[in-house]
């Protein structure tokens, strides 16, 4: 779920959770250096390595052309996004438990060698993890109810930059020591993955008088699922610094994981599926990409699931105009002098998401994140329908939408609930704005991540799929862009034929499919922006069916 700063600022609706001179994606800071860059997160600093008060502050040494522009971008954001004292998160009040059930050393871990099947020897992992430790807490299941199924919760600790990520594990219903572990994230920028947990997928909801209320469909019936409060400062997480890119919070992800599968061997044999929703369309070929780029892993990545996501914008944006035009399936939401207004600010925009694509500047990618927004999702916003659900309108503002958000956020503020946990911050919130507003101003919003999916593809399956009443990532969106997508297998996959989707001996289709190699599309009927929470039933269908590779190499 993505997440709004406000009903102007950054062009996201009040309601929204999301949300170089070289033309490939620089994938790593690493790479950033060699083409004499700065670090995404280094670009908004001073001589110093202070972070920037204001905007004002970095306008010295600009052209005049991009002068010109800031000026105009700014007349459609608030004077004080601008003028911000602290562009960084502040952060939580947090009190370090010591009462952990298990304590893994990444130093430990990076220490650890083995021999290769050439006679070499090698670390067993690889990766930079010796900062980091990862804390394990076994719940006790009849404390919260949430689930009868063996669980475990805890804090991954990166202690030279004071990160402590918070994850929350649940074991498979069926077959735990044959069934896949699926990471989950939600989106934002910002927002915790709790909101899958107890909004979408997870073991159980919460009802309006905070009782625990089981999930029949539930993702755990069939794989064991990782939910994870990422970037820091999310949910239950934590730091007194901030991540603001999407690039900074794989390299936490991929740490995670390698210390949590050396703590629990049993689970690292399983195949590992990495799945999420809208800005995870951005952290997730992140993610991927991290992962298959150590050679020596415990991680036994095998597909990854991009539900409803921001992935590619050059290409996306462009469908905000039909979707909301009635060209998408469902009835306009606008006018037809609206819908001229968005055509003519559509070249713009893709004008200036280019530049962005093409020099990955912040100057580049802040204006065309702020122009964009406002010129194609401000119009719908303005109507009051729900960004994330074109059937309806927006009934709890203050609730992103949907008021069992405010009943989550207040279960999980339980003290009870927090000490079953092990949790160490003072309180819970579904979606931080501050972090949502770093990392576009950190760029990070139109960064081209779809250019990594082609070398992802070479290794394993990606799905993307969508519910078809979204509007904030909408399918007609997701769907040009995978048949956008510049790989090997495009012709195939553009010309591959849409099949229904259907539960066993149902006569009615719940959605189309196309597959061909390692990318398949899949568009769900009469589901918003969470289709898990709007189809339960279809959603874990598809899961498992993906899980047991029916679409993978068609």
């Amino acid at each position: 779920m993505r997440v709004a700063v406000s009903t102007v600022l950054l062009g996201v609706a009040s309601a929204a959770s999301f949300q170089q001179q070289t033309q490939h994606v620089l994938s790593s800071d690493y790479e950033r250096a060699q083409a004499g860059m700065k670090p995404l997160a280094e670009q908004f600093v001073d001589a110093a390595g202070k972070p920037i008060a204001s905007i004002e502050e970095a306008f010295h040494g600009m052209t005049a052309e991009a002068k010109a522009l800031w000026d105009e971008i700014k007349l459609l954001v608030p004077e004080s996004a601008f003028n911000h004292s602290n562009w960084f998160t502040k952060p939580k009040p947090a009190r370090r438990r010591h009462d952990w059930d298990h304590v893994v050393r990444g130093a430990d871990v990076q220490k650890l060698w083995v021999q290769g099947e050439d006679g070499q020897d090698h670390r067993q992992v690889d990766g930079k993890i010796a900062d980091f430790n990862l804390r394990v807490k076994a719940v006790d299941p009849s404390k919260l109810g949430v689930d009868k199924v063996k669980q475990y919760s805890g804090y991954l600790d990166d202690e030279a930059n004071d990160k402590h990520l918070f994850y929350w594990f649940f074991e498979s219903r069926n077959d735990p020591k044959n069934d896949p572990v699926v990471l989950w994230l939600n989106g934002g920028p910002g927002c915790s993955s709790l909101t899958g947990l107890f909004l979408e997928l997870g073991p159980s909801s919460i009802d309006n008088k905070l009782k625990v209320v089981n999930n029949e469909f539930s993702w755990n019936n069939n794989a064991s699922v990782i939910f994870l409060d990422q970037p820091v400062n999310v949910g239950y997480s934590y730091s007194g610094n901030s991540v603001s890119n999407t690039i900074a919070a794989g390299k936490d992800v991929y740490a995670l994981l390698t210390l949590f599968f050396h703590q629990f061997p049993e689970y690292a044999k399983q195949d590992f599926h990495i799945a999420g929703e809208s800005y995870a369309g951005h952290y997730i070929p992140v993610f991927a990409s991290e992962i298959l780029s150590h050679k020596n892993r415990n991680i036994n990545l095998k597909s990854i699931l991009i539900g409803n996501g921001l992935t590619d914008g050059l290409t996306q944006y462009e469908h905000y105009r039909p979707m909301a035009c009635g060209k998408g399936g469902y009835p306009a939401v606008l006018d037809e002098p609206e819908c001229r207004s968005m055509d003519n600010a559509l070249p713009r925009c893709q004008s200036l998401i280019q530049n962005c694509y093409d020099s990955g500047s912040v100057w580049s990618c802040v204006p065309a994140s702020i122009y964009c927004n406002n010129a194609l999702i401000g119009p719908y916003q303005r109507t009051g329908q729900n960004v994330y659900d074109i059937r309806g309108k927006c009934e709890d503002s203050s609730n992103l939408c949907y008021s069992a958000l405010g009943w989550i956020s207040d279960y999980l503020n339980q003290k009870d609930v927090m000490d079953a946990l092990g949790v160490e911050v003072s309180g819970y919130e579904s979606c931080n704005f501050d972090i949502n507003r770093n990392f576009l101003f950190q760029g990070d919003w139109m960064q081209p991540f779809h250019r990594l999916v082609p070398k992802i593809l070479k290794e394993i399956p990606v799905l993307i799929y969508a519910g078809d009443a979204d509007y904030i990532c909408n399918w007609l969106g997701n769907q040009a862009w995978t048949e956008a997508l510049d790989w090997p297998g495009k012709k195939n996959f553009n010309k591959a034929s849409l099949k229904d989707l259907k539960l066993a001996g149902a006569e009615k289709e719940y959605g189309k499919v196309k597959a061909s190699g390692n990318f398949t599309f899949m568009q769900v009927y009469q589901a918003g922006h969470m289709v898990p929470m709007d189809q339960p039933e279809n959603s874990l269908d598809f899961l498992n069916r993906w899980l047991g590779g029916e679409w993978f190499g068609k």
